[in-house]
């Protein structure tokens, strides 16, 4: 049966903390509001529109959906220009993890709370685009992690089932999502301590190790 290899995105594949935190740092300034100590690591791994009705919401209830989606898409257009600016790498042990699985015939999957035009603007930029055989990103989704759905979707993609696909993940509500959907968990150190991540299969302070035969192993 086919075995699949489902990615989040930042924070496994690229790491782009620092920007994230700077744009939504800029988009409150624009907007006049001070987000709260922890905003970051507390909201990360969420979807926008999960993330702006908490610290963006003095709207009438006619406004808010147009308010949450202006501020969503302006908050990701000042992302993506500071990545264009500043440029962006894999993170180590990624590019050497996914020629491993490429050759191993396994599928990789993306699933990831960021928007598709974000993934797509970075896959162009790092060169990875033909190691994925498919993405699902915000926009394929209602629910966010940690409800299962883009994991589930992620492997239906590629003809994947759950009892057979490997989740990485770095964000606390990614490992649960993967739980939910009954799939393994390989959690990378990368946005939380490492022992802050039990609750997933395997820990890893980064991929520098991990091989297909490490996702082979933990799915016998």
């Amino acid at each position: 049966m086919q075995v699949t290899a489902i990615f989040d995105w930042d924070g496994v594949i690229i790491d782009s903390h620092d920007q994230h935190e700077r744009s939504w740092s800029m988009l409150a300034k624009e907007e006049g509001k001070l987000l709260p100590e922890g905003f970051f690591k507390q909201s990360f791994g969420m979807r926008n529109e999960a993330i702006i009705p908490q610290f963006f919401s003095e709207w009438t209830d006619s406004a808010k959906p147009r308010e949450i989606t202006r501020l969503a898409d302006h908050k990701e257009h000042l992302y993506r220009e500071l990545v264009r600016a500043e440029g962006i790498e894999p993170l180590p042990g990624v590019c050497q993890l996914l020629s491993s699985l490429r050759d191993a015939g396994i599928r990789c999957s993306v699933g990831s709370s960021t928007p598709r035009a974000n993934i797509d603007a970075i896959m162009t930029a790092i060169g990875l685009g033909g190691y994925f055989n498919a993405i699902t990103a915000s926009e394929d989704v209602t629910q966010g992690k940690p409800d299962p759905e883009v994991f589930l979707k992620a492997a239906a993609k590629v003809g994947g089932v759950p009892e057979r696909s490997v989740v990485f993940e770095d964000a606390h509500v990614g490992i649960q999502a993967g739980l939910a959907a009954n799939m393994k968990v390989i959690a990378v150190a990368t946005t939380h301590p490492a022992e802050s991540l039990g609750d997933a299969h395997l820990v890893c302070e980064n991929l520098n190790n991990i091989t297909a035969n490490t996702v082979l192993e933990l799915l016998s």
